[in-house]
C-alpha cells in the first residue's frame, strides 16, 4: 500500500524538513570527501552532526568516495564516533586500496549488520573505468528476511564530458547493472557516488535507470528529476559541486539511485513520493526526504552560500565549504522507512460457550516495529487481511495499522452448533517480511444448552442422574440447579422434571 499523504508529511516533519536526526528511519548518505587521509576534523563533525533550525545530517549509513588509505578510513571513523552528538556506534567496512582514490563504507552497528564487501570491478586505465566499483551488503537489525538486506554500491565514475570519458562511465555502469541483476532474490540495492554525469541522457545513466530485458537490477531516481543538470540554474536545488567556489555550484554529480523495491510504497521503502518530481523552486520539498545537504538553492554558479543559508545555517554551511576546499562536493542523503512487523494476540480462548449461542471475541492486531530503534514515523504501515479457518469467521477486506497507534480490534465469531471442544485458527496475512502469515489459535468448549444435561450428550438421562448422585450433598456448582449451595433433593427433582431430549 502506498504510504498515505498524512503519514508522509508526518514522517517528513520528523525526518526531512524539521527534525534534527534520522532516528525515526534509516538515513543513507553518499559523500565524496575530497582526497581524504586526515584533518578537517572539526569541519566534518560540524557538517555531519551539528544542528540548524532542528536539522542535522546525522546519517546511519555512509557511502564514501576519495579515501586515500586505510589510515584515512580509520581517521574518518574516529571523526564519526567522537563528534559531539554522535551515538558513537560507527564501524567501517573492509578497505581495499585500489588504483586511484578509493571507496569506503561506514555504518551504525545499532541500526544495521554488515554482511560483506565485494569489489565488483577493479579500476584500471582506459578503456576500463579508473577506480574500483565496490558493493557493501548490510541488513536491518531486528529482521531476518532477505527483503531487509540492502546492497550498497559506491562509485566514483570517470570525470569529463568527452566521448572516451562517457565510454568509461558506461563500462562501469554496465558492470554495476550486471552485478545488481545477479543479486539474491528479495534484496534491495542503492548506488551512491560521484557519477560525474552531466545529463540523464548520457549512456551510463540510461544504462543504470533504463528499462532492459532484465529489469531485476534496474535503478531509479527517487526524486524523478531527469534532465541536463550541468550549468543549468533550473536544477540549482539539486547541485552538489562545487561548494568551495573553485568550480561553482552547477553540477548534480553526486546522487543516490535506488532499486524498484525501494520505491514501491511497501516494506523497506524510500520516505517520499517518487511519483512527484522534486521541487525546482525550493530545497524544502515535503514530498521527499532526499537532500543535497547544504544547498538551499541560492548558490548557483558560485560558492556555497553561508550567510543566510536557510537549509543549514552559516556554521554548517561554512564547514561544508571548508571540507570541499579546492573542488569538492556536498553530501546527498535520503531516508528509508523500515518494514512493519505484525503483532497480535497469539491465541483466543472463548471458554465455555453454550451450544447454538453467539460466540464473539476481539482479536487485536498491531504494527510491532521496534519503536525504540526506529520510532513510529520511521516504520512503514502494516497492511494485512484476515483468513479464518474452519468454523471461524473474521472480517473481510484489507486493513492498515501505523506503529504506535492503538491496536486494531476485529470481531471473531465461532460456530457453536456442535457440543464439545472447538479448535480453529485465524491467519493474519501481512506485509511483515519475517512473518507474512501469522497464525492465531482459537479454542472453546461448546456445552449443552440445558444445564441439567451434565454429560453434554444433548438429553437428560441415566448418566446425568448418576453424575448428580455422585456429587450428592456437595457444593458442586454444575449440579446445584436450585442454587441452594448443595446438591440435594431439589436438584434431583429438577433433573427428573427435565428427563428426555434437551429442548
Amino acid at each position: 500500500m502506498k504510504i498515505s499523504c498524512f503519514r508522509l508529511l508526518a514522517a517528513c516533519a520528523l525526518g526531512c524538513a524539521l527534525a534534527p536526526v534520522a532516528s525515526a528511519q534509516l538515513r543513507v548518505v553518499t559523500w565524496n570527501v575530497t582526497n581524504y587521509t586526515s584533518g578537517r576534523v572539526a569541519d566534518f563533525q560540524t557538517a555531519i552532526y551539528s544542528e540548524f533550525d532542528g536539522r542535522s545530517m546525522s546519517p546511519d549509513v555512509f557511502i564514501g568516495q576519495e579515501f586515500l588509505s586505510q589510515t584515512g578510513v580509520n581517521n574518518f571513523l574516529s571523526i564519526l564516533n567522537t563528534a559531539p552528538g554522535s551515538p558513537g556506534d560507527w564501524a567501517a567496512a573492509p578497505f581495499v586500496n585500489g588504483p586511484d582514490t578509493d571507496n569506503a563504507f561506514f555504518y551504525r552497528t545499532s541500526k544495521v549488520s554488515f554482511l560483506g564487501h565485494t569489489v565488483v570491478s577493479t579500476g584500471s586505465v582506459s578503456p576500463n573505468h579508473p577506480r574500483n566499483l565496490d558493493r557493501y551488503d548490510i541488513k536491518l537489525n531486528g529482521y531476518t528476511a532477505d527483503s531487509a538486506v540492502i546492497a550498497c554500491y559506491s562509485t566514483h565514475m570517470k570525470a569529463g564530458s568527452g566521448s572516451n570519458d562517457q565510454s568509461r562511465r558506461l563500462e562501469e555502469a554496465q558492470e554495476m547493472r550486471d552485478d545488481s541483476e545477479a543479486l539474491p532474490a528479495g534484496w534491495n540495492f542503492v548506488v551512491g557516488g560521484d557519477f560525474n554525469i552531466q545529463r540523464s541522457s548520457q549512456s551510463a545513466y540510461q544504462w543504470m535507470v533504463g528499462s532492459q530485458a532484465n529489469n531485476d537490477g534496474r535503478f531509479f531516481d527517487p526524486i524523478s528529476r531527469p534532465g541536463s543538470w550541468n550549468n543549468s540554474s533550473t536544477y540549482r536545488t539539486l547541485h552538489t559541486q562545487d561548494p568551495s567556489g573553485a568550480g561553482g555550484m552547477d553540477d548534480r554529480h553526486d546522487q543516490i539511485l535506488v532499486s524498484g523495491s525501494l520505491v514501491d510504497g511497501d516494506g523497506l521503502d524510500y520516505l517520499g513520493d517518487p511519483g512527484v518530481p522534486y521541487s525546482l523552486s525550493t530545497w524544502d520539498d515535503p514530498n521527499h526526504s532526499y537532500r543535497s545537504w547544504g544547498n538551499d538553492g541560492t548558490s548557483y554558479n558560485g560558492s556555497l552560500a553561508t550567510t543566510g543559508n536557510t537549509m543549514v545555517g552559516p556554521t554548517i554551511a561554512q564547514a561544508l565549504k571548508t571540507t570541499a576546499s579546492g573542488g569538492g562536493h556536498l553530501p546527498v542523503f535520503l531516508d528509508l522507512l523500515v518494514p512493519a512487523l505484525v503483532g497480535s494476540d497469539s491465541s483466543i480462548d472463548f471458554g465455555d460457550v453454550t451450544q447454538n449461542t453467539l460466540a464473539l471475541m476481539s482479536l487485536s492486531v498491531f504494527n510491532d516495529g521496534d519503536l525504540a530503534l526506529w520510532s513510529a514515523d520511521g516504520i512503514n504501515a502494516l497492511d494485512y487481511s484476515l483468513s479464518a479457518g474452519a468454523g471461524a469467521t473474521a472480517p473481510g477486506g484489507s486493513f492498515s495499522h501505523d506503529a504506535g497507534d492503538a491496536p486494531n480490534a476485529h470481531s471473531i465469531f465461532i460456530d457453536t452448533s456442535v457440543i464439545g471442544p472447538f479448535a480453529s485458527t485465524v491467519t493474519i496475512l501481512s506485509n511483515d517480511p519475517d512473518t507474512p502469515a501469522r497464525v492465531v489459535t482459537l479454542s472453546a468448549n461448546i456445552v449443552s444448552a440445558c444445564v441439567w444435561d451434565l454429560d453434554g450428550d444433548g438429553s437428560v438421562g441415566s448418566t446425568d442422574l448418576a453424575s448428580l448422585l455422585g456429587v450428592w450433598t456437595s457444593a458442586d456448582l454444575q449440579a446445584d440447579f436450585d442454587g441452594d449451595g448443595s446438591v440435594g433433593a431439589g436438584d434431583l427433582a429438577i433433573l427428573i422434571g427435565n428427563w428426555g431430549p434437551c429442548p
